[in-house]
Protein backbone atom coordinates (compact mmCIF):
# COMPACT_ATOMS: atom_id res chain seq x y z
CA UNK A 1 0.00 0.00 0.00
CA UNK A 2 2.49 2.42 0.89
CA UNK A 3 4.36 1.58 -2.13
CA UNK A 4 1.51 2.15 -4.52
CA UNK A 5 1.32 5.56 -3.01
CA UNK A 6 4.93 6.31 -3.56
CA UNK A 7 4.82 5.50 -7.04
CA UNK A 8 1.58 7.64 -7.32
CA UNK A 9 3.68 10.50 -6.03
CA UNK A 10 6.33 9.84 -8.42
CA UNK A 11 4.24 9.92 -11.32
CA UNK A 12 2.51 13.20 -10.09
CA UNK A 13 5.06 14.76 -9.82
CA UNK A 14 7.11 13.97 -13.05
CA UNK A 15 4.21 15.02 -14.91
CA UNK A 16 4.27 18.03 -13.18
CA UNK A 17 7.92 18.88 -13.90
CA UNK A 18 6.92 17.82 -17.54
CA UNK A 19 4.28 20.28 -17.92
CA UNK A 20 6.51 23.28 -17.06
CA UNK A 21 8.99 22.15 -19.13
CA UNK A 22 6.96 21.82 -22.28
CA UNK A 23 6.49 26.26 -22.53
CA UNK A 24 9.81 26.63 -22.44
CA UNK A 25 10.58 24.05 -25.09
CA UNK A 26 7.79 25.49 -27.70
CA UNK A 27 9.51 28.89 -26.96
CA UNK A 28 13.09 27.94 -27.56
CA UNK A 29 11.70 26.09 -30.79
CA UNK A 30 10.38 29.79 -32.18
CA UNK A 31 13.01 31.01 -31.96
CA UNK A 32 15.51 28.71 -33.67
CA UNK A 33 12.96 28.74 -36.57
CA UNK A 34 12.47 33.00 -36.24
CA UNK A 35 16.63 33.38 -36.45
CA UNK A 36 17.60 35.40 -39.66
CA UNK A 37 21.61 35.12 -38.94
CA UNK A 38 24.04 34.54 -41.30
CA UNK A 39 23.53 31.25 -42.94
CA UNK A 40 26.30 29.31 -45.24
CA UNK A 41 26.49 29.96 -48.27
CA UNK A 42 25.12 26.55 -49.67
CA UNK A 43 22.25 26.82 -47.31
CA UNK A 44 18.96 27.26 -49.25
CA UNK A 45 17.34 30.75 -48.86
CA UNK A 46 13.67 31.26 -46.91
CA UNK A 47 10.91 30.42 -48.94
CA UNK A 48 12.58 27.86 -51.30
CA UNK A 49 11.77 24.55 -50.84
CA UNK A 50 14.52 23.46 -48.65
CA UNK A 51 16.27 24.80 -45.30
CA UNK A 52 13.44 25.94 -42.42
CA UNK A 53 12.24 28.85 -44.09
CA UNK A 54 8.59 28.70 -45.05
CA UNK A 55 7.50 28.41 -48.46
CA UNK A 56 6.07 31.54 -50.50
CA UNK A 57 2.48 30.47 -50.49
CA UNK A 58 2.82 29.76 -46.40
CA UNK A 59 3.45 33.36 -45.97
CA UNK A 60 0.88 35.89 -45.39
CA UNK A 61 0.53 38.82 -48.17
CA UNK A 62 2.75 41.24 -47.57
CA UNK A 63 1.00 44.77 -47.83
CA UNK A 64 1.73 47.31 -50.91
CA UNK A 65 4.04 49.78 -49.96
CA UNK A 66 2.23 53.25 -50.19
CA UNK A 67 2.79 55.29 -53.77
CA UNK A 68 4.84 58.23 -53.22
CA UNK A 69 3.83 61.30 -54.44
CA UNK A 70 5.11 62.57 -57.87
CA UNK A 71 7.67 65.31 -56.93
CA UNK A 72 6.91 68.55 -58.80
CA UNK A 73 7.88 69.73 -61.65
CA UNK A 74 10.37 72.43 -61.72
CA UNK A 75 9.64 75.86 -63.54
CA UNK A 76 13.13 75.00 -65.51
CA UNK A 77 12.39 71.69 -66.14
CA UNK A 78 8.81 72.89 -68.02
CA UNK A 79 10.83 75.38 -70.06
CA UNK A 80 12.98 72.21 -71.21
CA UNK A 81 10.71 70.29 -72.42
CA UNK A 82 8.55 73.14 -74.32
CA UNK A 83 12.32 74.14 -76.22
CA UNK A 84 12.47 70.63 -77.46
CA UNK A 85 8.94 70.04 -78.80
CA UNK A 86 9.02 70.86 -82.70
CA UNK A 87 7.71 73.58 -83.78
CA UNK A 88 5.39 73.89 -87.46
CA UNK A 89 7.35 74.91 -89.95
CA UNK A 90 6.90 78.80 -90.67
CA UNK A 91 4.69 79.79 -94.01
CA UNK A 92 6.18 81.94 -96.13
CA UNK A 93 5.38 85.60 -96.06
CA UNK A 94 4.94 86.14 -100.38
CA UNK A 95 6.07 89.68 -101.68
CA UNK A 96 3.59 92.26 -102.12
CA UNK A 97 1.84 92.27 -105.66
CA UNK A 98 1.57 95.55 -106.29
CA UNK A 99 4.90 97.32 -107.52
CA UNK A 100 6.77 93.77 -108.57
CA UNK A 101 7.43 94.48 -112.62
CA UNK A 102 9.36 98.13 -111.26
CA UNK A 103 10.94 96.02 -108.45
CA UNK A 104 12.15 93.37 -111.44
CA UNK A 105 12.37 96.23 -114.03
CA UNK A 106 16.47 96.29 -113.89
CA UNK A 107 16.47 92.84 -114.42
CA UNK A 108 14.24 92.75 -117.20
CA UNK A 109 15.82 95.51 -118.91
CA UNK A 110 19.64 93.95 -118.54
CA UNK A 111 18.31 91.35 -121.08
CA UNK A 112 16.35 93.04 -123.11
CA UNK A 113 18.85 96.09 -123.62
CA UNK A 114 19.48 95.04 -126.98
CA UNK A 115 15.90 95.95 -128.70
CA UNK A 116 15.98 99.51 -126.65
CA UNK A 117 19.71 100.61 -126.88
CA UNK A 118 19.55 99.38 -130.74
CA UNK A 119 16.63 101.27 -131.40
CA UNK A 120 18.05 104.11 -129.66
CA UNK A 121 21.47 104.18 -130.91
CA UNK A 122 20.08 103.95 -134.43
CA UNK A 123 17.44 107.38 -133.94
CA UNK A 124 19.84 109.49 -132.78
CA UNK A 125 22.34 109.72 -135.51
CA UNK A 126 22.38 112.90 -137.33
CA UNK A 127 21.17 111.74 -140.20
CA UNK A 128 18.21 109.69 -140.27
CA UNK A 129 18.01 108.11 -143.90
CA UNK A 130 16.35 105.26 -145.37
CA UNK A 131 19.52 102.78 -144.60
CA UNK A 132 18.82 103.75 -140.90
CA UNK A 133 15.35 102.45 -140.71
CA UNK A 134 15.79 99.71 -142.30
CA UNK A 135 17.84 98.84 -139.96
CA UNK A 136 15.46 100.00 -137.49
CA UNK A 137 13.04 97.42 -138.87
CA UNK A 138 15.32 94.49 -138.75
CA UNK A 139 15.60 95.10 -134.77
CA UNK A 140 12.19 95.24 -134.40
CA UNK A 141 11.84 91.72 -136.19
CA UNK A 142 14.79 90.54 -134.56
CA UNK A 143 12.80 91.12 -131.38
CA UNK A 144 9.69 89.42 -132.19
CA UNK A 145 7.41 91.58 -132.52
CA UNK A 146 6.01 90.21 -136.13
CA UNK A 147 5.74 91.84 -139.82
CA UNK A 148 3.08 93.96 -139.23
CA UNK A 149 3.74 95.62 -136.33
CA UNK A 150 6.99 96.11 -137.11
CA UNK A 151 5.58 98.02 -140.29
CA UNK A 152 3.32 99.85 -138.24
CA UNK A 153 5.63 101.47 -135.54
CA UNK A 154 8.34 102.49 -138.09
CA UNK A 155 5.82 103.87 -140.22
CA UNK A 156 4.22 106.00 -137.36
CA UNK A 157 7.69 106.88 -136.21
CA UNK A 158 9.23 107.86 -139.40
CA UNK A 159 6.05 110.53 -140.09
CA UNK A 160 6.58 111.85 -136.79
CA UNK A 161 10.17 112.42 -137.12
CA UNK A 162 10.07 113.67 -140.22
CA UNK A 163 7.34 116.04 -139.31
CA UNK A 164 8.89 117.41 -136.24
CA UNK A 165 12.55 117.28 -137.87
CA UNK A 166 13.68 116.65 -134.32
CA UNK A 167 16.94 114.85 -133.54
CA UNK A 168 17.64 115.11 -129.99
CA UNK A 169 18.03 111.89 -128.52
CA UNK A 170 15.60 112.26 -125.56
CA UNK A 171 12.85 113.65 -127.82
CA UNK A 172 13.58 110.51 -130.19
CA UNK A 173 13.07 108.30 -127.01
CA UNK A 174 9.82 109.98 -126.07
CA UNK A 175 8.50 109.54 -129.37
CA UNK A 176 9.63 105.59 -129.55
CA UNK A 177 8.06 105.02 -125.91
CA UNK A 178 4.79 106.41 -127.30
CA UNK A 179 4.75 104.43 -130.24
CA UNK A 180 5.73 100.93 -127.97
CA UNK A 181 3.30 101.52 -125.54
CA UNK A 182 0.76 101.95 -128.35
CA UNK A 183 1.65 98.74 -129.93
CA UNK A 184 1.40 96.68 -126.43
CA UNK A 185 -1.85 98.29 -125.84
CA UNK A 186 -2.45 99.37 -122.32
CA UNK A 187 -6.11 99.46 -123.06
CA UNK A 188 -6.58 95.70 -123.10
CA UNK A 189 -7.91 94.18 -119.43
CA UNK A 190 -4.96 92.86 -117.88
CA UNK A 191 -7.10 91.84 -114.75
CA UNK A 192 -7.46 88.16 -113.75
CA UNK A 193 -11.11 86.80 -113.11
CA UNK A 194 -10.69 85.35 -109.86
CA UNK A 195 -13.69 87.07 -108.07
CA UNK A 196 -15.76 84.54 -106.11
CA UNK A 197 -19.21 83.64 -106.88
CA UNK A 198 -22.33 83.20 -104.57
CA UNK A 199 -22.09 79.45 -104.38
CA UNK A 200 -18.94 78.24 -105.78
CA UNK A 201 -15.19 79.33 -106.55
CA UNK A 202 -13.63 80.98 -109.40
CA UNK A 203 -12.21 78.29 -111.48
CA UNK A 204 -8.71 79.06 -113.33
CA UNK A 205 -7.23 76.12 -115.71
CA UNK A 206 -3.37 76.63 -117.02
CA UNK A 207 -2.28 75.15 -119.97
CA UNK A 208 0.43 74.80 -122.51
CA UNK A 209 3.26 72.84 -123.70
CA UNK A 210 6.05 70.93 -122.42
CA UNK A 211 8.81 72.65 -120.22
CA UNK A 212 7.10 75.92 -120.27
CA UNK A 213 6.98 75.95 -116.47
CA UNK A 214 3.22 75.14 -116.21
CA UNK A 215 3.64 73.42 -112.36
CA UNK A 216 6.02 76.30 -111.21
CA UNK A 217 3.66 78.86 -112.47
CA UNK A 218 0.42 77.98 -110.68
CA UNK A 219 3.38 77.71 -107.63
CA UNK A 220 4.15 80.99 -108.24
CA UNK A 221 0.84 82.14 -109.27
CA UNK A 222 -0.55 81.00 -105.89
CA UNK A 223 1.83 82.85 -103.94
CA UNK A 224 0.41 86.02 -106.07
CA UNK A 225 -3.25 84.97 -104.57
CA UNK A 226 -2.69 84.81 -101.16
CA UNK A 227 -0.44 88.10 -100.96
CA UNK A 228 -3.83 89.46 -101.99
CA UNK A 229 -5.54 87.85 -99.37
CA UNK A 230 -7.60 84.92 -101.43
CA UNK A 231 -8.25 81.67 -99.84
CA UNK A 232 -6.84 79.25 -102.51
CA UNK A 233 -7.01 75.28 -103.55
CA UNK A 234 -4.59 73.44 -105.95
CA UNK A 235 -5.57 70.98 -108.67
CA UNK A 236 -2.80 68.46 -109.67
CA UNK A 237 -4.26 67.36 -112.93
CA UNK A 238 -0.64 66.62 -114.65
CA UNK A 239 -1.31 62.74 -113.77
CA UNK A 240 1.80 62.49 -116.53
CA UNK A 241 4.91 63.92 -115.57
CA UNK A 242 6.72 61.74 -112.54
CA UNK A 243 6.31 63.63 -109.09
CA UNK A 244 3.99 66.58 -111.02
CA UNK A 245 1.50 66.28 -108.20
CA UNK A 246 4.33 66.46 -105.55
CA UNK A 247 6.49 69.36 -107.30
CA UNK A 248 2.73 71.70 -106.92
CA UNK A 249 2.05 70.04 -103.44
CA UNK A 250 5.21 71.78 -102.31
CA UNK A 251 5.01 75.17 -103.75
CA UNK A 252 1.08 75.26 -102.11
CA UNK A 253 2.41 74.22 -98.78
CA UNK A 254 5.36 76.63 -98.78
CA UNK A 255 2.11 79.17 -98.44
CA UNK A 256 -0.39 77.30 -96.76
CA UNK A 257 -2.54 76.35 -99.96
CA UNK A 258 -4.07 72.62 -99.82
CA UNK A 259 -3.41 70.18 -103.17
CA UNK A 260 -6.16 68.06 -104.34
CA UNK A 261 -3.85 65.29 -106.27
CA UNK A 262 -4.54 61.13 -107.00
CA UNK A 263 -2.17 58.48 -105.26
CA UNK A 264 -2.07 56.87 -108.81
CA UNK A 265 0.30 57.68 -111.23
CA UNK A 266 -1.81 58.13 -114.83
CA UNK A 267 -5.12 58.63 -113.01
CA UNK A 268 -7.52 60.14 -115.42
CA UNK A 269 -6.23 64.03 -115.57
CA UNK A 270 -10.45 64.71 -115.71
CA UNK A 271 -11.07 63.02 -112.66
CA UNK A 272 -9.25 64.97 -110.16
CA UNK A 273 -9.86 68.23 -111.48
CA UNK A 274 -13.40 67.51 -110.84
CA UNK A 275 -12.94 66.54 -107.64
CA UNK A 276 -10.53 69.44 -106.93
CA UNK A 277 -13.43 71.89 -107.87
CA UNK A 278 -15.86 69.65 -105.71
CA UNK A 279 -13.38 69.64 -102.49
CA UNK A 280 -13.50 74.03 -103.58
CA UNK A 281 -16.88 74.12 -103.42
CA UNK A 282 -17.30 72.25 -100.15
CA UNK A 283 -14.32 73.93 -98.53
CA UNK A 284 -15.91 77.50 -99.75
CA UNK A 285 -12.48 78.72 -101.07
CA UNK A 286 -12.21 81.83 -103.07
CA UNK A 287 -10.08 80.28 -106.08
CA UNK A 288 -9.11 76.72 -107.50
CA UNK A 289 -6.51 76.61 -110.09
CA UNK A 290 -5.94 73.25 -112.45
CA UNK A 291 -2.16 72.41 -113.21
CA UNK A 292 -2.92 70.54 -116.72
CA UNK A 293 -0.25 68.22 -118.24
CA UNK A 294 2.15 69.46 -121.03
CA UNK A 295 1.15 68.56 -124.33
CA UNK A 296 2.43 69.16 -127.77
CA UNK A 297 -0.08 71.56 -129.93
CA UNK A 298 0.53 69.16 -132.69
CA UNK A 299 -0.90 65.81 -130.63
CA UNK A 300 -4.40 65.51 -131.61
CA UNK A 301 -5.33 63.04 -128.78
CA UNK A 302 -3.66 65.08 -126.06
CA UNK A 303 -5.59 67.90 -126.85
CA UNK A 304 -8.33 66.47 -127.00
CA UNK A 305 -8.16 65.61 -123.45
CA UNK A 306 -7.33 69.00 -122.29
CA UNK A 307 -11.18 69.74 -123.88
CA UNK A 308 -12.36 66.71 -121.54
CA UNK A 309 -11.04 68.07 -119.00
CA UNK A 310 -12.43 71.71 -119.02
CA UNK A 311 -15.72 69.98 -120.45
CA UNK A 312 -15.88 68.06 -117.09
CA UNK A 313 -14.53 70.87 -114.58
CA UNK A 314 -17.75 72.70 -116.02
CA UNK A 315 -20.28 70.50 -114.69
CA UNK A 316 -19.92 72.10 -111.89
CA UNK A 317 -19.06 75.78 -112.84
CA UNK A 318 -18.06 77.56 -115.61
CA UNK A 319 -14.21 78.28 -116.01
CA UNK A 320 -13.80 81.45 -115.44
CA UNK A 321 -9.63 82.12 -116.65
CA UNK A 322 -7.81 79.83 -118.72
CA UNK A 323 -4.30 80.98 -119.04
CA UNK A 324 -1.61 79.52 -121.74
CA UNK A 325 1.79 79.56 -120.54
CA UNK A 326 4.65 80.39 -123.48
CA UNK A 327 8.34 80.07 -123.14
CA UNK A 328 9.53 83.91 -124.10
CA UNK A 329 12.75 82.19 -125.51
CA UNK A 330 10.49 80.26 -127.90
CA UNK A 331 9.79 83.40 -129.95
CA UNK A 332 7.44 82.87 -133.24
CA UNK A 333 6.54 79.07 -132.22
CA UNK A 334 4.84 80.37 -129.28
CA UNK A 335 2.43 82.26 -131.68
CA UNK A 336 1.55 78.76 -133.16
CA UNK A 337 1.29 77.04 -129.72
CA UNK A 338 -0.79 80.23 -129.21
CA UNK A 339 -3.38 79.61 -131.50
CA UNK A 340 -4.39 75.88 -131.59
CA UNK A 341 -4.72 75.71 -127.49
CA UNK A 342 -7.28 79.02 -128.00
CA UNK A 343 -9.29 76.64 -130.18
CA UNK A 344 -9.36 73.70 -127.89
CA UNK A 345 -10.22 75.61 -124.31
CA UNK A 346 -10.52 79.34 -125.09
CA UNK A 347 -7.62 81.11 -123.76
CA UNK A 348 -8.13 84.68 -122.15
CA UNK A 349 -4.90 85.18 -120.86
CA UNK A 350 -1.10 84.88 -121.22
CA UNK A 351 1.66 84.40 -118.98
CA UNK A 352 5.04 84.55 -120.81
CA UNK A 353 7.50 83.11 -118.65
CA UNK A 354 11.46 83.71 -118.89
CA UNK A 355 11.37 87.07 -120.34
CA UNK A 356 14.67 87.67 -118.25
CA UNK A 357 16.65 85.35 -120.63
CA UNK A 358 15.60 86.75 -123.64
CA UNK A 359 15.95 89.51 -126.31
CA UNK A 360 12.59 88.39 -127.77
CA UNK A 361 10.37 90.67 -125.62
CA UNK A 362 8.74 92.04 -128.86
CA UNK A 363 6.98 88.50 -128.74
CA UNK A 364 3.68 90.38 -126.38
CA UNK A 365 3.27 92.62 -129.08
CA UNK A 366 3.17 89.61 -131.49
CA UNK A 367 1.00 87.40 -129.25
CA UNK A 368 -1.69 90.06 -128.17
CA UNK A 369 -1.77 91.52 -131.89
CA UNK A 370 -2.43 87.92 -133.33
CA UNK A 371 -5.06 86.31 -130.95
CA UNK A 372 -6.29 89.63 -129.54
CA UNK A 373 -5.44 87.76 -125.88
CA UNK A 374 -3.81 89.88 -123.79
CA UNK A 375 -0.47 89.07 -121.65
CA UNK A 376 -1.67 88.91 -118.19
CA UNK A 377 1.70 88.02 -116.04
CA UNK A 378 5.47 87.75 -116.70
CA UNK A 379 8.10 85.55 -115.62
CA UNK A 380 11.08 87.36 -114.52
CA UNK A 381 13.71 84.72 -112.80
CA UNK A 382 13.56 81.50 -110.96
CA UNK A 383 12.53 82.86 -107.38
CA UNK A 384 9.58 82.69 -105.90
CA UNK A 385 8.04 85.88 -106.00
CA UNK A 386 9.33 86.21 -110.03
CA UNK A 387 5.87 86.60 -111.40
CA UNK A 388 4.24 89.97 -111.65
CA UNK A 389 0.90 91.47 -113.19
CA UNK A 390 2.04 92.51 -116.66
CA UNK A 391 1.83 96.44 -117.22
CA UNK A 392 2.54 97.79 -120.70
CA UNK A 393 3.83 101.45 -119.54
CA UNK A 394 6.03 99.47 -117.11
CA UNK A 395 7.09 96.93 -119.64
CA UNK A 396 8.34 98.96 -122.23
CA UNK A 397 10.29 101.59 -119.51
CA UNK A 398 12.23 98.32 -118.71
CA UNK A 399 12.68 97.74 -123.02
CA UNK A 400 14.03 101.24 -123.08
CA UNK A 401 16.01 101.25 -119.96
Amino acid sequence: MDQTLATIVYIVVGLAIIGALIPVFIKARKSSQNYTGPRDANDPAPGSTGGTGTLLEDRPAAAEAPTAPAAPIEESAVKEIVEVVPEAPALDIPQPVEGRLVRLRARLAKSNNALGKGLLALLSRDTIDESVWEEVEETLLLADIGTDSTMELVDSLRERVRILGTRDPEHVQALLREELIKLVDPTMDRSLNISRHEDRPAILMVVGVNGVGKTTTVGKLARVLVAEDKDVLLGAADTFRAAAAEQLATWGARVGVPTVKSDVDGADPASVAFEAVKAGIEQEVDVVMIDTAGRLQNKVGLMDELGKVKRVIEKQGTVDEVLLVLDATTGQNGLTQAKVFSEVVNITGIVLTKLDGTAKGGIVVAIQKTLGVPVKLVGLGEGPDDLAPFDAENFVDALLS
